[in-house]
């Protein structure tokens, strides 16, 4: 893919540049979901998640953070770690702030999140490498959620950390009246120069429903308080088509999609030689429900997704961009879910849900790339149970397990000791790893009085080693790291209990949750002080001094944590509500040696105040993030930081029967101190500063 397929004119990204949001959605406040909203006849709503992952689980019994539409418009994050950086418990990993930011949930980070758009994984190559996208960007997102705890047991071990789930209608699941609908939205950022964009029409005719959509991006080197950021562009284009057809028992459909993004990887030894990755990827979904009318089985789902992936990292050479590596990523995934009808027992009225999964990976590597990780193969199956059990109206447990089975085969590496040249060299050979990751869960979930739900549950999961940690061998000249595996990892085990305490109801509104986390065998990447060139022999004595040496380890260690956020409205001001809101969020990880588990996030606490009415909204909130000084060995110090963001936006109706239905536009400041900040988990924070000081204009429009 060449730039010039992806060099979006301005022309074209304006004519996207609006965009709509419904009335109750861009005047509420991002939302704090504690109880599950129910149906008259008492079943557990789908609540958001379209593609009823969690039809049966009431999303209670874990912490749930929702980012609605009009917040994802209003954010304008390039990516879905830049679009929750601030969320409690969430950051990203800012390698390259716009281009390349996966989430980070609770400390923990690439083979340990999920990341899913509508059930079914991300399927690239993102949980390799930090400077590797996300091929899902947040234009093409109508909502986003990250689930912790039990529920993310229906998608697998690797899923031990949390899911990131970004939903959508590219498969339609809801055959809406006969017609033609659409939305638009887009806009300006200054600290980027950027411009972005998406529409999406939707429709139905008879028993068949579409879907069509399109987003684009384009930023340029973004500001920070030292100056330009050097080789931070971004530019980002995809869509999609889909359509379902209905029956009276159920529906089946299929979407098409392609994500296509250019970007450069800002620091020391990459940018003057703009390192850039060029990435495109094509994804084939399909997704459908049979609802039945027996005593036994209530209905059966699937989700089936496969994709062809690719990038290639370039670099200047001699005047021109040449590909040094390429990464090559097919994989196919599907899941069944069965869920059977309320069963009463003499305990209460039990609700159970069972399935299957199953994946297959081929990732495939050239150039320096081939250095790196040799080609693989990873096979995977599970079959998963979920029960609920109603004891009283307020009293519910819950009861999950998985079983799976994971092969990984490729070519492993046995490294010198002391990871240096002196001792020898290495030696390849050909390896197949066999795992069976059991894992089980159970939950309380208690509503009290006063509209407060709390919450207790206890899960103990197996996580097998990802192929990248069983067998890199060599240098990743994006990331600047020389990595090495390790072929003789075992399976990861956590051991967690979590607490929680919400309320949703009222003038003020709270999501509280603390957890602790004991792992065996916890996977880590450790940096051993060496550096190296483009090769083994070049480590250490050897003299290479270009990239720094990282070896995948396993050591035993513990996570805790809390994660708050609160909301009062406090009164009646104008004719709106004004109120106060704040957020505390910490992590805590130790080794059993008692030293530092590397690149954990800082304390972090904040507060704000905010005004809505039918029409108007506005906020203005300020985030502290305290010094860094509880590193790990070859790690160094962060200062701390303060971020003040502001938004203001204004929604109107429009005249019904002409077109458009409702116009909504605003402007939204970020970093307003023009602060210098640097994001502790990131490979490259003592190079790479994060945006500064930037205003952003939105505008949207439905018709």
């Amino acid at each position: 893919m060449r730039p010039a397929r992806l060099a979006l004119s301005s022309a074209s990204l304006l004519i996207l540049a609006v965009a709509v949001t419904p009335a109750a959605a861009q005047t509420a406040l991002p939302e704090i979901l504690i109880e599950a909203p129910r149906n008259p006849d008492g079943a557990t709503r789908d609540l958001g998640l379209t593609d009823g992952q969690l039809q049966v689980i009431d999303r209670a019994f874990v912490p749930v953070t929702v980012i609605p539409e009009a917040e994802i418009r209003r954010n304008g994050g390039g990516t879905l770690g830049d679009q929750l950086a601030t969320t409690p418990g969430v950051t990203g990993s800012s390698f390259a702030p716009g281009g390349a930011s996966r989430p980070i949930i609770r400390g923990l980070d690439n083979a340990r999140i999920r990341v899913q758009e509508n059930g079914i994984g991300a399927q690239d190559v993102s949980d390799l490498s930090e400077d590797h996208a996300v091929p899902i960007d947040p234009l093409a997102a109508e909502r986003i959620e990250v689930v912790r705890g039990p529920a993310a047991l229906r998608f697998g071990s690797q899923a031990i950390g949390g899911v990131v789930n970004v939903t959508n209608e590219r498969i339609p699941t809801r055959l809406g009246p006969p017609g033609v609908s659409g939305m638009m939205t887009g806009g300006l950022s200054s600290v980027d120069r950027g411009i972005d964009g998406a529409a999406r029409v939707r429709g139905s005719s008879g028993q068949w429903a579409f879907s069509a959509d399109v987003f684009g991006r384009n930023a340029g080197d973004y500001a920070t308080p030292q100056g330009r950021q050097d080789n931070s562009f971004a530019r980002t284009f995809g869509g999609s088509f889909g359509a379902s057809y209905f029956f009276d028992q159920g529906y089946i459909g299929a979407a098409i999609s392609q994500f296509r993004s250019l970007y450069g990887i800002p620091g020391a030894s990459s940018a003057p030689d703009r390192v850039r990755i060029d990435m495109i990827q094509t994804r084939l979904a399909s997704r459908g429900e049979i609802r039945f009318d027996g005593s036994v089985v209530d209905n059966v789902r699937f989700w089936l997704g496969g994709s062809l992936y690719r990038h290639n990292e370039q670099a200047l050479e001699l005047g021109s961009f040449a590909t040094a590596s390429t990464f090559r990523n097919q994989e196919l995934e599907g899941r069944v879910e069965t869920a059977f009808r309320p069963f009463q027992t003499g305990l209460g009225t039990l609700n159970t849900t069972v399935g299957v999964q199953f994946g297959a990976q081929s990732l495939g590597t050239s150039g320096e790339a081939g250095g790196l990780l040799a080609p693989t193969n990873t096979r995977t199956a599970a079959v998963f149970l979920f029960n609920e059990l109603a004891l009283t109206q307020t009293t519910r447990l819950q009861a999950a397990a998985r079983i799976e089975q994971a092969r990984v085969s490729g070519t492993a590496s046995l490294f010198p000791a002391g990871f240096d040249p002196a001792g020898g060299a290495p030696v390849e050979f050909g390896a197949v790893r066999n795992f069976t990751p059991m894992s089980a869960s159970l939950g309380l979930l208690q509503t009290l009085p006063g509209g407060w739900v709390a919450s207790l549950t206890g899960q103990y999961v197996e996580r097998a080693p990802r192929a990248q940690e069983l067998y890199s061998k060599g240098p990743h000249e994006a990331s600047g790291t020389f990595e090495i595996g390790n072929p003789n990892l075992s399976k990861e085990r956590a051991q967690t209990i979590e607490l929680g305490l919400r309320r949703a109801q009222g003038a003020w509104r709270v999501d509280a949750t603390a957890y602790y986390t004991r792992y065996s065998g916890f996977i880590y990447k450790r940096l051993t002080g060496l550096t190296c060139d483009d090769d083994f022999a070049t480590c250490g004595s050897g003299g290479g001094t270009e990239l720094r040496q990282l070896v995948f380890s396993q050591q035993d260690a513990t996570f805790y944590g809390v994660e708050l956020r609160g909301q009062v409205d406090l009164g009646e001001i104008a004719g709106g509500t004004f109120g106060v809101e704040g957020q505390y969020d910490f992590v805590r990880a130790t080794f059993a040696d008692g030293t530092n588990v590397p690149r954990i996030p800082p304390h972090r606490l904040g507060g704000g105040l905010f005004w809505r009415d039918a029409n108007w909204f506005a906020r203005v909130s300020l985030l502290h993030a305290f010094a860094q000084n509880q590193i790990a060995a070859e790690e160094t110090a962060t200062a701390g930081y303060n971020l003040l963001n502001a938004e203001i936006s204004y929604r109107m109706d429009l005249k019904p029967g002409r077109g458009a239905q409702s116009l909504t536009f605003g402007l939204v400041g970020t970093n307003l101190l023009n602060a210098d900040i640097r994001n502790h988990v990131s490979f490259k924070k003592d190079e790479v500063l994060m945006p500064g000081r930037g205003v952003r204009f939105f505008t949207t429009v439905r018709f």
